[in-house]
């Protein structure tokens, strides 16, 4: 968010948070993009604001009720479990976790498969993997959209998007999306997964491909020529995101470069 939608949002959270009985007087940012991730102290609640058109927040709230016994973050147990609405933002509140010592590969590797495993049976509403391929899609054939991408490029990054209806490979579920180690937390309990909008249908391999790449050497029964796919795949799509013209990722453009150079290393 930009400095002014910031304020805006941290104000939000504060007084919805003290309206619901929270003891909270300041907030410290732990994350800003498309939504902020505050602190709220004393009481240490942990707030996610995003505009209100965002229309992840319930879902998000939903499955995290579903997920109960799975190594997800929780909800805050204080406040009823729900979004809300406040001056044109939409604020859930979660447990907040001190920090905890760094995930060794086969801790990560063993909660997802755990995460998985609770995932597996859950039925609801999700995308196919693929449909979030074709969003990516979308920003390169949409010159207005991607107007910085060399046309070299922006050919490049099709012809691996263009491969993914050509993916087979094992049983499909209900998968995080995006688990990369910025969506994890390290506890004293082990690695809690959180923000989960990215939710959607596939095989495990697409997620583990957003995972470190020793997380899969730990991980039972993975499909090495899929994972391989999924990974050039994944690494497509994120190099496309960044030369969104409305991408807000600080440093985006030198991760796009950073990205391309390793996927023509691949293709």
């Amino acid at each position: 968010m930009q400095a002014s939608d910031l304020q805006k949002a941290v104000t939000s959270a504060l007084s919805t948070a003290a309206a619901l009985g929270l003891a909270v007087e300041d907030a410290i940012v732990l994350s800003n993009s498309n939504k902020v991730i505050l602190r709220l102290l004393p009481g240490d609640v942990l707030a996610r604001v995003a505009p209100v058109a965002d229309q992840s927040a319930q879902f998000e709230v939903d499955l995290a009720s579903r997920l109960v016994g799975s190594p997800a973050a929780a909800l805050e147990p204080r406040v009823e479990p729900r979004p809300y609405e406040r001056d044109g933002f939409v604020i859930t509140f979660w447990t907040y976790y001190e920090p905890g010592p760094p995930a060794s590969p086969t801790d990560f590797a063993q909660a997802l498969h755990r995460l998985h495993a609770g995932m597996r049976d859950l039925d609801v509403p999700a995308p196919h993997f693929t449909d979030r391929v074709e969003e990516a899609r979308r920003l390169l054939a949409d010159r207005t959209l991607t107007p910085d991408l060399p046309d070299a490029e922006r050919d490049l990054l099709s012809r691996v998007l263009d491969g993914a209806e050509r993916l087979t490979g094992g049983p499909e579920q209900l998968l995080h999306g995006e688990p990369h180690p910025g969506n994890v937390l390290t506890t004293s309990d082990g690695p809690l997964f959180i923000d989960f909008e990215t939710c959607c249908r596939g095989p495990v391999e697409f997620d583990l491909a957003h995972a470190p790449d020793e997380v899969a050497d730990h991980y039972p029964g993975v499909d090495q020529g899929l994972l391989r796919q999924c990974r050039i795949l994944m690494l497509a799509m994120i190099t496309t995101w960044r030369w969104d013209r409305d991408d807000q990722l600080p440093d985006g453009r030198r991760l796009a470069a950073e990205w391309l150079g390793r996927l023509r290393t691949l293709v």
